[in-house]
C-alpha cells in the first residue's frame, strides 16, 4: 500500500536532516502546517543466505541521510516512511483511537542486492517484514517518548528502537511539550520495607585468638588485558599488473564489538578493489574478517562513503556491520589524508572502528607515492602547544632585550650627568 502513498494530494513537503543523537524528520500537510514530527534511532540485524546455504548477519543502523517520500498525514491517520541506502525503507503508520493514538504496523523493506550491506548474498530480492510495535494509548497533543531500547523480533530480522520521540498528530503547527512515556521508561514503585520488632541477641562469646578461624581472603579480579597497538598495514590497488598504483592506504585497525575488541592483522591479508573516476573501493581480506572501504569524490574533495565489515571473533561468533552514509577522511582530490593519532568512529550502534597511523589516497595517485597530505584536526592540535610555547619564549626574549636596552640607555645617561 505504501507504493501509492506518494500520490496523496495533501502532502505538500517533507524535510529530513540528521542530528548527532538520531534521525530527525518533520512532515507538513497541504497547507504547509507541521503534522508529524519524529526523532529516533533504529538498529537492524538481518540474517541472509550466502553461498552453500550458509547464513550471514548484517548489522546496520537507520542513517540520518534519509528521504521521506511516501510519508503522509490526515485527520485520522498518518504514515512516516523513511527511505535510505540502496532501496531500503522503514515505515510506521499511526491511527487515532478515541482520545489517543497508536502505532499499528512497522514495515521494514531491505534490498538484498545492496552488496555493501549484504555482501555475497545469493538472493537479490527486496524483502519486507511487518511487525506490531508496542506504541499505544498515546494522548492526543502529546509526544510519545521512549529512551529505553525496545527490540522487535521477526523471522530473520531484529529491529531495536531507542531514543524515540514521535508526535504523529501535531496540533496548531507546533510540537507539544507534553510527554507520554513508554512503560520501560516509567520507574516502578518501590515496595515499602517490612518492619519487624527489634530483638536483642546475646553477644557471642569471645574466643581465644589461637582457636579463632583464619581471616577470609577475597580474591582480586584479574584485570582485562589491553590490546597492543595494531600493526600498520600498507595496501595498494592496481587496475592490472601493467598499470601503476591508483589507490594507496596505510593504517592500523582495531574493531570494537559488544563482545570485545580485536586488532586487524595485516600479515597474510590480501587486498583487492577498483579505481574509478567518482568511486574507488578497497577490499581487505584476512583470516578473521573482510573489510570493504568505498570512497567517493565530487571532483573537489574525496571522503570515505561506505564501510562494510564481516568476520568471526576468536570464539567463532560471526559478526557483520555496515554503514553507507559516512563522511570521513575528507581531503582535496589530488592530495592525501593523514591522521597519525588514534581515532575512533562509530560505524553502527554495535561496532566501532579505531584507526592508527592513518594515511590514505583513493584518487590521483602519481608514481606510486602519496601526494601532499591534509592532516586531521587531531594532528593539527598537536602543533598548538609547541607553537604557543615558541611564541611565549619569543615574547619573553623580546621583553628581556627591551629591558636590557632601556637599562643600558639609562646607565649611559647617568654617566653623562656625573661627568
Amino acid at each position: 500500500m505504501y507504493r501509492y502513498a506518494s500520490s496523496v494530494l495533501f502532502l505538500a513537503s517533507v524535510f529530513a536532516f540528521q542530528l548527532s543523537h538520531g534521525t530527525e524528520v518533520t512532515v507538513k500537510d497541504k497547507d504547509n502546517n507541521l503534522c508529524l514530527s519524529a526523532n529516533l534511532m533504529v538498529n537492524f540485524s538481518v540474517s541472509y543466505v550466502v553461498a552453500d546455504k550458509k547464513s550471514e548477519t548484517a548489522m546496520f543502523e537507520l542513517p540520518g541521510n534519509v528521504t521521506t517520500d511516501g510519508s503522509a498525514c490526515d485527520k485520522t491517520s498518518s504514515t512516516l516512511k523513511l527511505n535510505f541506502g540502496e532501496g531500503h525503507s522503514w515505515s510506521v503508520n499511526f491511527t487515532i483511537k478515541g482520545k489517543t493514538y497508536q502505532a499499528d504496523t512497522i514495515t521494514f523493506s531491505y534490498n538484498l542486492s545492496d552488496t555493501v550491506v549484504f555482501p555475497k548474498s545469493v538472493v537479490n530480492d527486496t524483502l519486507t517484514v511487518n511487525v506490531k510495535p508496542q506504541i499505544a494509548d498515546v494522548g492526543m497533543d502529546t509526544c510519545y517518548s521512549c529512551n529505553s531500547k525496545d527490540t522487535i523480533e521477526a523471522e530473520s530480522v531484529n529491529q531495536t528502537l531507542w531514543n524515540v520521540l514521535i508526535q504523529a498528530f501535531v496540533i496548531n503547527n507546533s510540537t507539544s511539550k507534553n510527554i507520554t512515556s513508554c512503560a520501560a521508561d516509567v520507574p516502578s514503585t518501590p515496595v515499602a520495607p517490612t518492619t519487624h520488632p527489634t530483638t536483642t541477641t546475646p553477644a557471642a562469646p569471645v574466643t581465644n585468638s589461637s582457636t579463632a578461624p583464619p581471616p577470609t581472603t577475597t580474591p582480586t579480579p584479574t584485570p582485562t588485558p589491553t590490546l597492543p597497538t595494531p600493526t600498520t598495514g600498507e595496501y595498494s590497488i592496481k587496475p592490472d599488473e601493467n598499470s601503476t598504483v591508483c589507490l594507496m592506504a596505510n593504517f592500523g585497525l582495531r574493531i570494537s564489538l559488544k563482545s570485545g575488541e580485536m586488532n586487524f592483522e595485516p600479515n597474510g591479508t590480501t587486498s583487492s578493489g577498483s579505481c574509478g573516476v567518482n568511486s574507488s573501493q578497497l577490499v581487505l581480506t584476512s583470516n578473521a574478517m573482510t573489510i570493504t572501504l568505498t570512497f567517493t569524490n565530487d571532483t573537489k574533495k574525496f571522503h570515505l562513503h561506505a564501510l562494510n565489515i564481516t568476520g568471526k571473533t576468536s570464539s567463532g561468533v560471526a559478526f557483520s556491520g555496515a554503514n553507507t552514509n559516512l563522511s570521513l577522511w575528507e581531503a582535496a582530490v589530488g592530495s592525501s589524508y593523514m591522521c597519525n593519532k588514534e581515532q575512533n568512529y562509530t560505524i553502527t550502534g554495535l561496532l566501532t572502528l579505531y584507526t592508527f597511523n592513518l594515511h590514505v589516497q583513493p584518487f590521483g595517485v602519481n608514481k606510486g607515492v602519496f601526494s601532499t597530505a591534509e592532516d586531521c584536526q587531531a594532528d593539527a592540535e598537536n602543533f598548538i602547544v609547541p607553537i604557543a610555547v615558541g611564541v611565549a619564549l619569543l615574547v619573553l626574549i623580546l621583553i628581556v632585550l627591551l629591558a636590557y636596552f632601556i637599562g643600558r640607555k639609562r646607565n649611559m645617561a647617568s654617566s653623562y650627568e656625573t661627568l
